[in-house]
């Protein structure tokens, strides 16, 4: 049995651009076992990581309608074809996988797949094995030892996408903690809001989720919740902590904070999304709110969403002026307020989000 001409020089650039041009690790991993068996015109592909807690491998992705099943096998690094190739970070040609002596058939039973032949090659960088990639029963005969090359070259692609990915998440993580923790911190001059920004965060993302919000919108909601107040750090604290009425002159100071967050923002470019639910979020719907007095869906969603998720963190939490509203009690004045000073649709999906049990306060 011959062969097909095997892909063009070219080809291994067009695969891996589908991939790498993703920071999101679920794209890259799904776009390497694509690119894995389309390069190798192989039947299946499948990507396995290595745990670095317990020094396993797992069936991170697979393709096919039973790869789902195999995401319940581990190998030990001595075990299987895939553990023999993370362990000596060699790439392998398997022609007669069954009859292989490190062929590990429980993969082939619990997947119910008859695996032939087989090619496989550490995704490795900087001397370090992140897993295993490799594509199944080829379509126009077995795979051959001049295959590995290319294999390899696509391998080598993944791991950097992937290590990529792994560094911007790192970063992101990072960067939300240190948000996190600049609100928190920006907090405690107020004791009496403790804990607020954790709090219309949780309760933002879940009218967001609630609205069918896409996953982009999803994060940059979560973000501008955090920061929503951050120009609060302009207000001094002789009006901030006030616990009677302001003065015309103080509430004008108190207003201003929106535009304070949106000058502390602009200084940090890749926030520049954020800036209008934090400059939005004191807008009211019917156009009497501050600084711009914008009138219904002019308002970003997102301002929508904080300004019903930041109302209610404020009536069901003890001042000192007064005590906390209940659940029902709060509910019913955000119902009031809805087409005034809230959005109907984002009130309607937080109501009905609480009475469904979907809100917890913490």
């Amino acid at each position: 049995m011959t062969n097909s001409a095997p892909p063009s020089p070219d080809a291994i650039l067009q695969l891996t651009a589908l991939f790498t041009s993703s920071l999101d690790p679920r794209v890259i991993r799904h776009g390497a076992i694509e690119a894995a068996a389309k390069l190798m015109n192989a039947d299946a592909g499948s990507l396995l990581l290595v745990d670095e807690v317990t020094e396993e491998l797992y069936f991170e992705v697979a393709t096919g309608a039973q790869g789902e099943k195999l995401k319940v096998i581990r190998l030990r690094m001595d075990e299987g074809i895939a553990g023999w190739v993370a362990r000596t970070g060699q790439g392998v040609v398997v022609a007669d996988v069954p009859n292989d002596p490190r062929f590990f058939a429980v993969a082939d039973y619990v997947s119910d797949y008859h695996t032939d032949n087989m090619i496989a090659a550490p995704v490795r960088i900087k001397g370090k094995t992140l897993g295993v990639l490799q594509a199944l029963n080829r379509r126009s005969g077995p795979f051959v030892e001049a295959d590995l090359v290319l294999f390899q070259a696509l391998a080598n692609q993944v791991a950097v996408a992937i290590e990529n990915a792994n560094l911007f998440q790192q970063l992101r993580d990072t960067f939300n903690e240190v948000t996190l923790a600049f609100a928190s911190a920006l907090e405690k001059r107020d004791a009496y809001t403790g804990g607020h920004t954790a709090r219309v965060r949780r309760t933002s993302i879940a009218i967001g989720r609630q609205l069918g919000l896409a996953a982009e919108e999803m994060e940059w909601l979560s973000l501008s919740s955090v920061m929503h107040d951050i120009g609060k750090i302009g207000v001094p604290d002789r009006i901030l902590q006030k616990q009677g009425r302001l003065d015309p002159d103080e509430l004008a100071a108190m207003c201003a904070h929106p535009q304070h967050g949106v000058e502390i923002l602009e200084l940090i470019h890749p926030l520049g999304k954020l800036l209008p639910a934090v400059r939005s979020h004191h807008e009211r719907f019917d156009g009497h709110g501050y600084p711009e007095q914008l009138v219904g869906e002019e308002i970003p969603l997102a301002a929508r969403i904080i300004a019903v998720a930041d109302a209610f963190d404020a009536m069901t939490t003890d001042r000192p002026y007064r005590a906390a509203l209940g659940l029902e009690a709060a509910l019913a004045e955000l119902h009031r307020c809805a087409g005034e000073q809230f959005d109907p649709q984002v009130v309607e999906a937080f109501v009905a989000l609480c009475q469904a049990g979907g809100m917890e306060r913490k």
